[in-house]
């Protein structure tokens, strides 16, 4: 009889035990733990990051951070940390955050449109994925890379095509380098490379006077005309004669730094640059800006047209009028002109 009394005292105690740990796992594991009130909340974990960082990121996060402790011990989290972006849900629970965050790393979109230097495309993206600036302009100026895939760094620009993109947010600097490698190669069907072979230009030489255009126009409709001009001056031999590679020219010298040149000079025809295409003929060594897709393809698709000028036209900003003689191009150069001065743009 007192045996009895025994086992059952210790049976009793073994279930109160059990009921303890079972509600203490159930509180561990099944309770809600979020202490938000927005219906999500991301982290960014960094590569190698240790628990303690992770757990600096979740302390506002969560009710109970000594709950969630004991069971990212209990299932190794701890000891094994996962980089990249991921979201914890209004009303998760212990178990539901842990799993979320070691395994469901979540793509953003990473987006950048015309930057006008590697320097400015560096630090677009490093604002949007964890690659820092430095690392990411040492690798897009990487000279051994850039040989062994037909770019020089005059040319290394135009190899990243503006539009927005997939990635995860954890991407380094290479990693973020090889995947704009191969959308650039993508981009480059047959038939677009078919559409340059016609036009006596290779890819490079596309993107480039690609450039030109769009610092032209910014009108989709115009570009292609815009493209049909400088594709007859190369022709025959004329000097492009486009006034955005004289300002880009002049932006390279300690004396336009910080200046926005609104009119292109003469004095501005004098600077002896590469870039200046009215001092030398054909294209100059690189893209003077990133240019849109639109602008390519406008290369690609040219208007056939025999004008060989093209001035701004005052009376619809943003377009141009094109002339097929000079003189009539210097009639409509100097309407423009005389607008530019009636609205006191001097330089």
């Amino acid at each position: 009889m007192y045996i009895k009394k025994i086992l059952w005292a210790v049976a009793l105690i073994g279930l109160l035990v059990f009921g303890i740990v079972a509600y203490y796992i159930y509180h561990a594991m099944f309770q809600p733990n979020t202490a938000f009130n927005n219906k999500e909340a991301y982290i960014y974990v960094p590569t190698d990051a240790s628990y303690s960082e992770v757990r600096e990121q979740l302390k506002p996060l969560l009710k109970n951070l000594g709950s969630f402790d004991a069971l990212a011990k209990q299932k190794k989290y701890t000891t094994n940390i996962k980089a990249g972006r991921f979201v914890i849900s209004n009303g998760m629970n212990n178990n539901d955050i842990i799993n979320s965050i070691r395994s469901k790393n979540l793509p953003l979109r990473v987006s950048f449109n015309n930057q006008n230097s590697l320097e400015d495309l560096a630090g677009r993206i490093s604002a949007q994925i964890e690659a820092d600036s430095i690392s990411l302009l040492k690798a897009m100026k990487d000279t051994t890379f850039l040989q062994k895939n037909g770019f020089s760094p005059e040319t290394a620009l135009g190899m990243y095509l503006p539009n927005s993109y997939e990635f995860f947010w954890n991407t380094s600097a290479v990693q973020f380098r090889s995947r704009m490698l191969k959308e650039y190669k993508n981009f480059w069907t047959s038939e677009r490379k078919s559409k340059a072979e016609n036009l006596n230009l290779k890819p490079n030489e596309v993107i480039i006077l690609a450039s030109i255009v769009y610092e032209e126009s910014k009108q989709k409709e115009e570009q292609p005309r815009v493209a049909g001009v400088y594709l007859n001056r190369l022709r025959i031999g004329m000097p492009l004669q486009a006034d955005p590679t004289l300002k880009f020219a002049a932006y390279k010298l300690p004396k336009y730094q910080n200046t926005v040149i609104r009119r292109v000079l003469n004095e501005h025809k004098d600077i002896d640059s590469p870039y200046n295409t009215y001092m030398y003929g054909g294209l100059p060594p690189g893209p003077i800006a990133m240019p849109d897709l639109s602008a390519i393809d406008a290369v690609l698709n040219a208007e056939k047209h025999n004008y060989l000028y093209f001035a701004a036209d005052a009376e619809r900003p943003g377009y141009h009028k094109f002339a097929q003689t000079l003189g009539q191009h210097n009639r409509n150069a100097r309407e423009y002109q005389v607008y530019l001065s009636k609205q006191g743009i001097n330089r």
